[in-house]
């Protein structure tokens, strides 16, 4: 009998120790201090955060928490990802999400948040995706995002973001997507982005920028989708250099005020989507295009010249 009471109490105390571990804090403490503030400048009207309140945020699977599996070298787990989109959440985001050291993913897409994105996201070097898009954001762009050199993409279309695009922008040295479509950002597109060699899609349609066109982006070896629609480079034309882009798939330029003559196109083999109507651009049509073209819009422009015969023979065409 003496060994089951032993066992017993060996049961016991293995239970209790493993009680005493899941009320334990195993995440970084920092971290934990973060979440906290995140929280407390979040206004959460479903309750989509009401696990918050309690435990710890990788031992209790705090909602939109997702952590490493095993310890860090301090002793602690850490923050992986941290995905909020879509809870109809407001307010604003906090200073304290650059305490998020090791974050790879932040993703608060599809809220109704407001305020400015907060610099010290630029602390975060592991991200790899920044998620803002579809919220009520406003301000600058930080200079400071410019040091995440993991990231892959970024996403802040559809707010409210003024300002210019920061030339820090052009470390970013993993990037493969800039969506900053659908907001107010003015100036200059600055010509350092063509140092980005991995950038495949570059968005920044329906904004206020201005300046010229630069040509500088024929050296972004990997770009599929070059989209300015509904700018204001006044005055500028389509660099001649654009015909370089071998990869590029979507070319949309509407409504920017551009003028002269459309460059030879000819050499950009994978071209599917080509929209530059609504210029003022002028002389002939390109007179020869890749057969994979899907659309062709060059409407409302001053263009002369006949229709060349080659546009008969692009069998992938459906809107010219």
């Amino acid at each position: 009998m003496s060994w089951m009471r032993s066992l017993g109490c060996v049961f016991v105390l293995s239970y209790c120790y493993l009680v005493l571990q899941t009320d334990a804090q195993i995440t970084d403490p920092s971290e934990v201090a973060a979440l906290k503030s995140v929280k407390k400048n979040l206004v959460d009207p479903m309750k989509h955060l009401s696990s918050w309140e309690r435990g710890d945020p990788c031992a209790s699977n705090w909602t939109g928490i997702f952590c490493f599996d095993t310890y860090a070298t301090d002793g602690y787990l850490h923050v992986r990802e941290l995905q909020l989109l879509k809870m109809n959440l407001s307010g604003h985001l906090t200073p304290e999400l650059g305490q998020l050291s090791r974050l790879i993913i932040l993703d608060f897409m599809w809220n109704e948040l407001d305020g400015t994105i907060p610099k010290e996201i630029g602390n975060i070097s592991s991200l790899q995706l920044l998620l803002l898009n579809g919220n009520k954001l406003s301000g600058f762009l930080p200079d400071e995002l410019g040091y995440l050199s993991k990231l892959d993409r970024l996403q802040v279309d559809m707010n409210y973001i003024s300002g210019p695009i920061p030339a820090s922008f052009a470390n970013l040295s993993s990037v493969k997507h800039l969506h900053m479509n659908n907001n107010s950002i003015r100036g200059q597109i600055p010509p350092e982005l063509s140092k980005l060699s991995t950038l495949r899609h570059l968005l920044l349609d329906n904004n206020n920028l201005s300046g010229y066109l630069p040509p500088e982006f024929s050296d972004l070896p990997e770009l599929r989708i070059l989209q300015l629609d509904n700018n204001k480079f006044i005055g500028s034309g389509i660099p001649d250099t654009y015909g370089n882009l071998s990869k590029l798939a979507k070319l949309s330029l509407r409504n920017c005020s551009l003028q002269g003559s459309i460059p030879g196109l000819s050499s950009i083999q994978n071209l599917l989507y080509l929209d530059l109507s609504k210029n003022e651009l002028n002389g002939p049509l390109p007179p020869t295009l890749f057969d994979n073209i899907t659309t062709i819009d060059l409407s409302d422009n001053h263009l002369n010249g006949s229709i060349p015969r080659s546009f008969s023979n692009l069998p992938s065409l459906q809107r010219l």
